[in-house]
């Protein structure tokens, strides 16, 4: 049975753990504000929160329900347009109603929640504003200035506050109601004890599983096999990153040790889809699922990361991530085994880099994405390795190109021989996202890339063209 809070009531529920959280809201609990829109995750139509116990605390982050299994409501709080209603306007709709920003309404409830979302969880430690928080909420009517401005308001009232944002200070002044008070003793009533449903297909964050099957998950029988830790999920043991199986895109890129590490990692982190979908999607998922375009994919590949399985035996084992993809979809794994933990060596300032092209910049899937983990001594590549998404079947990890560059003098005629090798490397195809001779393209400029923005004092443009 699933115990989750819903708004300000307790719930108790049978109903199938793979129900998507949007059908449970309108259907089973009649909360109609929470709209239907693109059901892939693309709109934010359907937006609600999830809040979780962390280190004693709730974490509220805003999730697009359309692709959340019912199961990771248990033992959370999940607030709706309809949760965060008063007597009164609350901050958010009172920032949208003074700056005209609604017009059909459609879309109105999910950008409110979001906002709040953002009031509950201002992380200063980010570059990140109110405007930043609806990323993922799409309208069709405004033409987005007006709550653009909405958000602008938010966060002046929001600063009001001073540095001390604390629960009690946002009720008195009305940007949430007052039963968040009560939430903390609500969540502590439920037995947090991992779920499992019996069955084939595992389910992690469940964003890519529901917009591929949408129709076929509510009715398959799946395997929730994480409870949502009461604790971190991503930590640093000495040099390494760790990652647990629900770790998400979110969670990498707010990871303090990552930002200090890598100057340009949030920026990295900010191409990765939007911010409900990085809430939600799970790193391990992710690395199943196998796309050969996934961002976080040509990421931990750059990075050499390393993944620990275990099957239902409780028989563990790790290998590397670039020995995991064998072919579209096929992985070095069996049925029973599920990742249990990703980790990788922490790279220094400098020696890591990301780019991605795409038809926007943001909120895209890419044409081709690269990573690129370097370090040169006196002029000389002493470690290399390098990703490439979205020309081969499989995420892919240019080895031959990356044992070609190590070791030797870091220089432009170095860079331009190991671009004729990647090109022998790769086999992209043309489709929606560009032609087969683009993709190349594309895949020898952003591998020069790299080295330009690494090294630019000793690389220069003019002699890569």
């Amino acid at each position: 049975m699933l115990h989750f809070v819903l708004n300000d009531r307790e719930l108790k529920t049978t109903t199938n753990p793979a129900t998507t959280l949007l059908d449970f809201i309108r259907y089973d609990a009649n909360l109609r504000g929470t709209k239907i829109g693109c059901r892939e995750g693309d709109c934010g139509a359907c937006t609600v929160l999830l809040g979780s116990v962390e280190n004693g605390e709730i974490r509220y982050e805003n999730c697009t329900s359309c692709l959340t299994p019912l199961a990771n409501a248990h033992g959370r709080h999940v607030v709706t347009i309809e949760g965060l209603n008063m007597s009164e306007l609350n901050k958010a709709q009172e920032a949208m109603v003074s700056c005209s920003g609604t017009q059909c309404g459609f879309c109105t409830p999910g950008f409110v929640v979001s906002l709040c979302g953002y009031t509950l969880n201002p992380d200063t430690s980010l570059s990140r504003t109110a405007k930043d928080a609806v990323d993922g909420n799409i309208c069709r009517c405004t033409g987005y200035k007006s709550i653009e401005r909405a958000a602008g308001q938010l966060q002046e009232d929001l600063d009001n506050l001073g540095e001390a944002i604390t629960l009690d200070a946002l009720i008195d002044k009305k940007f949430i109601p007052a039963y968040f008070r009560e939430i903390p003793h609500l969540l502590d009533q439920i037995e947090s004890e991992v779920f499992i449903h019996r069955g084939k297909q595992p389910v992690g964050g469940g964003t890519d599983l529901y917009v591929q099957k949408q129709d076929e998950m509510p009715f398959m029988e799946v395997v929730f096999p994480f409870k949502y830790q009461n604790g971190t999920r991503i930590w640093k043991e000495g040099s390494r990153c760790h990652m647990a199986p629900l770790c998400t895109a979110s969670d990498m890129m707010k990871a303090p040790f990552l930002k200090e590490s890598i100057p340009n990692w949030y920026e990295y982190m900010k191409l990765v889809s939007s911010n409900p979908i990085r809430n939600t999607g799970t790193v391990a998922g992710n690395l199943v699922n196998a796309s050969p375009i996934g961002d976080l994919t040509a990421i931990l590949l750059a990075l050499n990361a390393e993944i620990t399985l275990k099957d239902t035996a409780d028989r563990e084992r790790s290998i590397p991530l670039n020995s995991f993809y064998l072919d579209y979809k096929k992985l070095s794994k069996t049925p029973e085994e599920l990742i249990t933990r990703t980790s990788f060596e922490i790279p220094g300032p400098g020696k890591f880099n990301f780019e991605k092209v795409c038809k926007r910049k943001y909120l895209d899937i890419a044409s081709v994405n690269a990573a690129a983990l370097l370090e040169e001594n006196e002029g000389v590549i002493i470690r290399a390795s390098f990703s490439v998404g979205g020309v081969s079947p499989i995420p892919l990890y240019l080895r031959k190109t990356s044992e070609y560059v190590q070791g030797r003098e870091l220089s432009e005629s170095t860079i331009m021989e190991a671009a004729e090798i990647l090109q022998s490397e790769i086999s992209p195809i043309s489709d929606a996202r560009g032609s087969a001779d683009y993709k190349r393209l594309l895949a020898t400029q952003l591998f020069k890339a790299h080295f330009l923005n690494m090294f630019p004092s000793q690389i220069k443009m003019s002699e890569l063209i």
